[in-house]
C-alpha cells in the first residue's frame, strides 16, 4: 500500500472536511467516492464516532476497513446517555430492552471473544454493569444469571442458528 490514513468519523456523517480531507487532500484518491463509501459502510453507527483506516495506492484506489466502536458507546449511543453512573450499583442512568442488548451484541460481535450472540449479549451486560445501566429494569448482574438460566434464549439466538 502506498499509505494508510486513520480517522474517527461519526458513522453515516462522514464528509470532505476535517478530518477525512485534510488527510486524504494529498493523495491521489477521489476523496467524494471514499466518504460516500465510508458513509455506506458506517450508517449502522448513525453518529456514533466510528474508527477507520483508509489504505490506498498510488494509481487512486482504495480500500476501507471500518472499526466497531467500543461498547460504552454503543450502549449510551442505544439508550441515549451522555456519561455513566458513578455509583453504577444504586444510581442506575438508563435501562436498555433485551432486544437492544441484542441489537448492540450482534453490531459489536466481531471485536468480541464470544462465539454467538448470547454470549456476545452477556459481555454487552457486562459493560451496562459497570456504567449503571439496567436491562429490562434487572441490574445487569440479575440479567446476566437470567440469560444464564435460559430465560432469554428466544430472543439472544444468531439468526443463522434459528
Amino acid at each position: 500500500m502506498a499509505g494508510t490514513i486513520e480517522v474517527l468519523v461519526p458513522g453515516g456523517q462522514a464528509n470532505p472536511g476535517p478530518p477525512l480531507g485534510p488527510e486524504l487532500g494529498p493523495t491521489p484518491v477521489d476523496v467524494q467516492a471514499v466518504v460516500q463509501e465510508i458513509n455506506d459502510q458506517t450508517e449502522a453507527f448513525d453518529g456514533t464516532e466510528v474508527p477507520v483506516t483508509v489504505e490506498y495506492e498510488d494509481d487512486g484506489s482504495f480500500e476501507i476497513e471500518v472499526g466497531v466502536p467500543p461498547t460504552a458507546e454503543l450502549i449510551k449511543d442505544e439508550a441515549d446517555f451522555d456519561t455513566g453512573s458513578g455509583e453504577p450499583q444504586k444510581d442506575f442512568v438508563a435501562d436498555l430492552s433485551v432486544e437492544q442488548v441484542k441489537q448492540i451484541a450482534e453490531q459489536k460481535h466481531p471485536d468480541l471473544l464470544a462465539y454467538d450472540v448470547r454470549n456476545a449479549a452477556k459481555e454487552v451486560v457486562g459493560t451496562c454493569a459497570s456504567m449503571g445501566v439496567t436491562i429490562e429494569g434487572d441490574d445487569a448482574r440479575e440479567f446476566k444469571e437470567k440469560v444464564d438460566g435460559g430465560e432469554y434464549d428466544d430472543i439472544l439466538v444468531d439468526e443463522a442458528a434459528a
